[in-house]
């Protein structure tokens, strides 16, 4: 099958790789001509351009930052949506918002293709591996048909439901995930602060109720900032979508943005290149008091 790729990122040079090795012919698009290059040592035919890529296409994968990148790949200038064939599936691969995915569902359908929310999980290493989880939100005949692709790069491939459905389910996703990760930083600097040692409390909490929730900690604790694999500046990004989404249906998210603020906060202090993680660094900055490395995990 000729498939067309825009966004050859972090996620999606390993993703269009996966797809080259299932047999399928794939162009490839990025702004970016280091991006380009290195799709094309994974077998990516470049092109020119997105329209170029786009053309005669039997499905159309975007991996690309979050709703307005994608918005205007499929409407801006030489968007996919001036060059996709009739029949074409649209498949996002994006943390995108509810809202913009169903919009963009019925602006596809008016040129003839078909457009599919189906975000991925699973970071980097995921990807490299070619065992990410894909949430899709799409009707059973267009499941069916796009199921044998995402087998190429996926290890568990969930049909969500309705068309929006994929981009709700990994906004929950991340939602818990990211709100986690600062919830748990908070409070071990809470205790830090006090003067309680870290790997004391954490031998505690996992013997406690908090168990159910911490069993993370180590991962959310450590101090490997420049082992980015999910960019903070993504983490922040994908929190406010969730947060414009759930209001957009009148559900709270208070929870959910105030630990954004967090994200944003370590954004302003020059973090945003950094993992996801390195809020720890605010947090212990704003308490004046530094998480002590844990104690290896006993065997």
């Amino acid at each position: 099958m000729r498939i067309a790729f825009i966004g050859l990122g972090t996620m999606g040079v390993p993703i269009a790789g996966h797809l080259v090795r299932a047999g399928h012919e794939v162009i490839g698009w990025d702004v970016a001509a280091s991006a380009l290059s290195l799709a094309g040592t994974r077998g990516v035919i470049p092109a020119r351009g997105a329209e170029e890529a786009v053309t005669g296409a039997e499905a159309v994968f975007l991996s690309l930052t979050g709703p307005a990148q994608v918005q205007d790949a499929l409407e801006g200038a030489g968007g996919v949506l001036r060059a996709v064939r009739s029949g074409a599936l649209i498949v996002d691969l994006s943390t995108n918002s509810v809202e913009m995915t169903r919009r963009l569902a019925k602006e596809s359908a008016k040129a003839g293709a078909v457009f599919v929310d189906a975000p991925v999980s699973g970071g980097k290493a995921g990807a490299e591996a070619g065992k990410l989880a894909v949430m899709v939100g799409a009707d059973a005949e267009t499941f069916a048909r796009l199921e044998p692709l995402l087998r190429a790069f996926a290890a568990r491939v969930f049909h969500a439901g309705k068309s929006g459905d994929g981009a709700l389910a990994k906004l929950v996703n991340n939602q818990i995930f990211l709100g986690a990760s600062v919830m748990i930083q908070e409070a071990f600097v809470f205790a830090a602060k006090a003067g309680m040692d870290s790997s004391k409390l954490l031998e505690i909490l996992q013997a406690s109720s908090a168990a159910l929730v911490a069993g993370n900690a180590r991962f959310f604790l450590a101090r490997n900032f420049d082992d980015v694999i999910f960019k903070l500046s993504i983490a922040e990004k994908d929190l406010a979508v969730a947060v414009e989404s759930a209001r957009a249906i009148g559900a709270p998210a208070a929870a959910a943005e105030a630990a954004r603020g967090v994200y944003a906060a370590a954004r302003e202090a020059g973090l945003g290149d950094k993992v996801f993680t390195a809020t720890l660094r605010v947090l212990e900055q704003d308490a004046g008091a530094e998480v002590a490395p844990l104690a290896p995990k006993q065997a």
